[in-house]
C-alpha cells in the first residue's frame, strides 16, 4: 500500500476555489501514515475543540475576570512580587489564548500590558492607572467584539496604549540599551 500523502485539496469552481490545506498536524502526531478505520487522533482532537467552541466565551470571560481580580490586587496592595507575576500570567494567558477562542484582537492589549510589567525595572513605578487602562481595554474589546468596527477599534485603542507604554518602558530603560532596543527594534509576535 502506498504512503498516504496528505496535500492540499483544491476544488474549482465557475467563480472561486476552495483549497482545504495540507493537515500538517498529522505530521507532528507521527509519522506513519492514517489509515482509513484506525484510530485517527488528529481528527478527536479536531472534533474535541470543535465540541469546545461552544464555552469559549465563557471561558474568554473566566480569563477577563482573572485579569480584573489580580488588576484590583495591585490596586488594593501594590506590586509586590507575588501580585506582579499573577497580573502578568493573567494579561499571558490571555494573549496565548485570544485567538483560540475566537477573540485575536484582544491578544495585542494584553500584550501591551505583558511588555508592561516585563520590561519595567521597577514595577512600584508602573502607573496604576495605565494598568487600569489595559485592563479595561481587553475587556472592552472582547465584550464589543461583534461589532462591525471591533476589529478598527480594537487596533486604534491597542495602538495608543502601545504608544503611552512605550513612551513609559523608554523613559524607565532609559540607562539600558540592550532593553531599549528590545522595546523599540522588532514588532510584535501578537497576531493583529
Amino acid at each position: 500500500m502506498a504512503p498516504h500523502k496528505n496535500t492540499a485539496a483544491i476544488a474549482t469552481y465557475g467563480d472561486h476555489e476552495v483549497i482545504k490545506p495540507e493537515n500538517k498536524l498529522r505530521k507532528a502526531v507521527s509519522d506513519t501514515p492514517f489509515v482509513p478505520g484506525e484510530d485517527d487522533p488528529v481528527a478527536r482532537a479536531e472534533m474535541a475543540l470543535a465540541e469546545l467552541a461552544g464555552e469559549f466565551g465563557s471561558m474568554m470571560d473566566e480569563e477577563c475576570d482573572r485579569l480584573d481580580k489580580e488588576r484590583r490586587t495591585v490596586l488594593s496592595s501594590g506590586f509586590t512580587k507575588a501580585n506582579t507575576e499573577r497580573l502578568f500570567h493573567a494579561a499571558h494567558d490571555i494573549k496565548g489564548q485570544a485567538a483560540t477562542f475566537g477573540y485575536p484582537a484582544v491578544a495585542a492589549a494584553a500584550d501591551s500590558l505583558c511588555r508592561l510589567i516585563e520590561y519595567t525595572p521597577d514595577p512600584t513605578r508602573i502607573p496604576l492607572r495605565l494598568v487600569e487602562q489595559h485592563v479595561d481595554a481587553v475587556r472592552a474589546i472582547y465584550r464589543e467584539y461583534s461589532r462591525s468596527d471591533a476589529q478598527d477599534l480594537a487596533s486604534m485603542l491597542t495602538q495608543r496604549l502601545r504608544d503611552v507604554t512605550d513612551e513609559f518602558l523608554i523613559r524607565e530603560n532609559r540607562n539600558r540599551p540592550d532593553i531599549l532596543e528590545q522595546i523599540t527594534g522588532g514588532p510584535s509576535i501578537v497576531p493583529e
